[in-house]
């Protein structure tokens, strides 16, 4: 028999031959499962023409917002970090100036995000090049030190990194350090830094090979940490540490006699800590991937060498979200991350899981589940915002909830994102809560020896 007529045959039974590669067979039968009918033609074309998200656009749910919320933390002020990945720091401090707010009797209020950037960059390249030095032993090739050069340093971040730079390096108001232009488009300047510590990395391993010990190897260290905090000077200015600082009304009239503070002083005295912003927190997250109720702990995954590294309780999805609703109650915001790009709509700032139609698009159901998705790096944690508001039904059930975000105040809803349960559900990944607000059975399972993770792990990117 010909192979057209094999070829003619299979197609009409239907049948789909297997192959190791694309042969001219199987190459016929995707060609022709792929032809597209006098009905679709005029879709192709308008998928070839437009964007996608306004080709899977549900119109009908294009309603307007429904912005009432039964439990809702008010808030002043929305921040921008503009072209920067420092989501996580601005999500920190938002929550942190709730507090400085209260105890100032002001509003408006807003902390320097590029004095703590500055520490933040300072103590990675430390991280990384002690990183370099710890690892010196390894091959080049080997995946730990693969990794290091793959990430000398970003503009990202976690909860644990605002908790570690606060309590070392304190808090100044944005009057007292302002951000520059390189605080607010770090990409350039951050690419240069990136080839920087790769220099020196590569030397300090070329030392080692050499025969140098460690003490000669940190001394190299710290000699070259001059040049990089030269360049951070060139680009985010010297970090302030002394100021003389009075709160000023709405008007911009002094609140009282001007003091003198330093970082930490001021820090200690507008925040007023009563707690340790590590041990008396926790980080919940939801992974369906990893069995619950473990803690967990990410390997080299942290901000200051010295620092904590990224620990967490991972909870099913209905033993967290009353913990969220417990601190909201108490008027307390909190630290949330979630996978912000999926079923947002940018117009008005809604995350709903029927905000677009893509299946219906393509033809084709796009059916993974929370957890395949994360086991195939197809959703992760990818933004952090300030958790201020859910609404509950008469069950006391959330329907939908809100974050303060740091896009803008001409983002989404008044710089603000509104998103479904369904959607909190699929794509929220982290939160963190005050213990206080967790039952001791949470408590008792905090008290696991944690399982480390790798920092390479998909669910452990971070937050920009």
């Amino acid at each position: 028999m010909k192979v057209k007529t094999i070829i003619t045959a299979m197609l009409c039974c239907g049948m789909m031959q297997a192959q190791e590669n694309i042969t001219p067979e199987v190459l016929a039968q995707l060609q022709h499962t792929g032809s597209v009918t006098g009905a679709e033609r005029a879709l192709q074309n308008a998928i070839q023409s437009n964007s996608i998200n306004k080709m899977a656009l549900v119109g009908n749910n294009q309603q307007a917002l429904d912005t009432w919320f039964s439990v809702e933390v008010k808030n002043s002020g929305i921040s921008n970090q503009e072209s920067s990945g420092r989501c996580w720091l601005f999500t920190g401090t938002n929550v942190l100036r709730q507090r400085a707010m209260k105890n100032l009797g002001i509003e408006g209020f807003m902390f320097s995000h590029v004095y703590t950037f500055f520490y933040d960059q300072l103590e990675k390249a430390n991280l990384f090049l002690q990183g370099i030095i710890d690892t010196r032993k390894l091959d080049i090739d080997s995946q730990q030190v693969q990794w290091l050069m793959r990430n000398p340093i970003s503009d990202g971040g976690t909860y644990t990194g605002v908790a570690d730079l606060v309590t070392k390096y304190g808090l100044v108001p944005k009057d007292v350090m302002a951000e520059t232009y390189i605080a607010n488009n770090t990409s350039e300047f951050n690419g240069h830094l990136k080839r920087k510590l790769r220099e020196i990395a590569i030397n300090l391993r070329e030392q080692s090979e050499a025969g140098k010990t460690v003490k000669e190897l940190e001394a190299y260290k710290v000699d070259q940490m001059k040049t990089i905090y030269k360049m951070l000077v060139m680009a985010y200015g010297e970090p302030v540490k002394e100021f003389t600082w009075a709160p000023r009304d709405k008007k911009g009239k002094l609140m009282g006699v001007p003091k003198t503070y330093t970082p930490l002083s001021f820090y200690k005295e507008v925040c007023a800590p009563e707690e340790d912003l590590n041990a008396d927190y926790v980080m919940l997250m939801n992974d369906p991937s990893r069995p619950f109720n473990k803690v967990y702990e990410i390997d080299m995954d942290r901000h200051l060498y010295d620092g904590h590294n990224w620990l967490y309780l991972n909870l099913d999805i209905d033993d967290l979200a009353p913990l969220a609703i417990a601190s909201l109650r108490d008027s307390v915001p909190m630290y949330f991350s979630c996978d912000v790009g999926k079923q947002l709509n940018r117009t008005n700032g809604l995350l709903d899981m029927k905000n677009y139609d893509y299946d219906d698009l393509f033809g084709t159901k796009f059916g993974m589940t929370k957890k395949q998705r994360i086991q195939t790096r197809d959703s992760g944690s990818s933004h952090a915002m300030t958790l201020v508001a859910v609404d509950l039904d008469k069950d006391g059930k959330p329907t939908k909830w809100k974050v303060e975000n740091s896009w803008g105040e001409k983002y989404g809803y008044a710089g603000h994102l509104i998103m479904t349960n369904e959607w909190f559900r699929e794509y929220m990944f982290r939160v963190v809560v005050n213990k206080r607000y967790c039952p001791q059975s949470v408590l008792d399972m905090l008290k696991q020896k944690p399982i480390k993770l790798p920092a390479w792990d998909p669910m452990f990117e971070v937050e920009s």
